[in-house]
């Protein structure tokens, strides 16, 4: 489902524009249609309020919980059932955050990613999106949405614009809690900026090298890393965001200081971070993550040349969390859950 289209039904229950925001924020807020001095009685169409039971009870089965797995760091990894029997992740973080989904499974397929491994499934609409936003505040307070789960925001840009839209209106996220994880796709660069709620972007560099970016992102856009540093940093003087650049640090790959001193080079007087991520260890895949004090090292070194750099915990180290890693182990132990994973229609990578 696309937010356009609930709207759309909700105008045609007789909602007027007012009628829609106070359906809208109630779902996203969780505020209360049946209390206060404008109960949904008073100022809601009597078809609209009569099918507010059935209308809540949909929304609700957008994106259920599968199952939460809490960690030591504070995160908490959700597994979310779609309607159609597929699941995607969630991340409840430190600090009032959430990640989301905006694809079951993705089509760039980052060799270090277990989310990637099956390609792409299906896009998420907009509303399962805004959902999986709506079921994280059931569990917690949430501030800040980012679109860093499964899938690649910008293959499914129309809906991901829309969800973004809705949140920074109906959802009293803050703009700049708005943030928006590419590989660097060009489209973004182009629509974001045209957008009324424009979100902070994160941008996936994980190498200062192109011939090693192509070998770890093989499907994303063939952008060189100096290319996509100007991209960014022109959206980051026009929006006022420093961008946040992701850099996966791969045990041997790229956490040499050749690529710390290229970091220096691209970074140097640009308006940005840098986070470092020590890899989550997949079981399944060869990579390996460096050792904590070889990474704090790194972030020190390039602090003292002048990049913000922060080294950040992938959120659920402990329970083995890292992005597709529930799906996938929830896959193996239930195999039978595939069979949604070819429902006719569905696209594949």
């Amino acid at each position: 489902m696309r937010i356009e289209e609930l709207l759309q039904r909700l105008q045609a229950l007789g909602a007027k524009p007012t009628h829609q925001a106070r359906v809208m924020r109630a779902w996203l807020q969780g505020q209360p249609l049946d209390s206060g001095p404008r109960a949904a009685e008073n100022v809601l169409p009597l078809a609209l309020r009569q099918a507010l039971p059935e209308l809540s009870a949909e929304l609700s089965a957008l994106a259920a919980l599968g199952s939460e797995h809490p960690a030591e760091d504070g995160s908490a990894r959700l597994l979310v059932r779609l309607t159609d029997g597929q699941m995607v992740e969630s991340v409840l973080l430190p600090r009032d955050g959430v990640c989301i989904s905006s694809q079951v499974g993705c089509a760039v397929g980052c060799v270090f990613c277990m989310t990637g491994r099956d390609g792409l499934l299906r896009q998420l609409g907009s509303a399962e999106m805004v959902a999986q936003v709506v079921l994280a505040r059931t569990r917690r307070k949430v501030r800040k949405v980012v679109f860093m789960g499964m899938g690649e925001p910008s293959h499914n840009l129309d809906n991901v614009i829309e969800a973004i839209e809705t949140l920074g209106t109906y959802g009293d996220i803050g703009h700049k809690n708005l943030v928006l994880s590419t590989v660097g796709d060009l489209r973004v660069f182009e629509r974001l900026p045209q957008m009324q709620v424009k979100p902070a972007l994160a941008l996936s560099l994980h190498t200062t090298k192109t011939e090693l970016r192509a070998r770890l992102l093989p499907k994303a856009p063939p952008m060189t890393p100096e290319a996509l540093v100007e991209l960014g940093e022109h959206y980051a003087r026009a929006t006022g965001y420093p961008i946040q650049y992701q850099w996966t640090l791969l045990k041997g790959i790229n956490d040499g200081m050749d690529e710390m001193e290229g970091i220096v080079r691209l970074l140097s007087g640009k308006f940005a971070m840098m986070n470092l991520i020590p890899y989550n260890t997949v079981e399944e895949l060869d990579f390996q993550r460096p050792d904590w004090e070889q990474a704090s090292e790194l972030g020190r070194w390039l602090h003292r040349r002048g990049i913000l750099t922060k080294l950040r915990h992938s959120a659920g180290q402990d329970v083995d969390g890292g992005c597709g890693q529930l799906r996938a182990r929830s896959i193996r132990l239930h195999p039978r859950k595939r069979r949604s994973d070819t429902l006719p229609g569905a696209p594949s990578a």
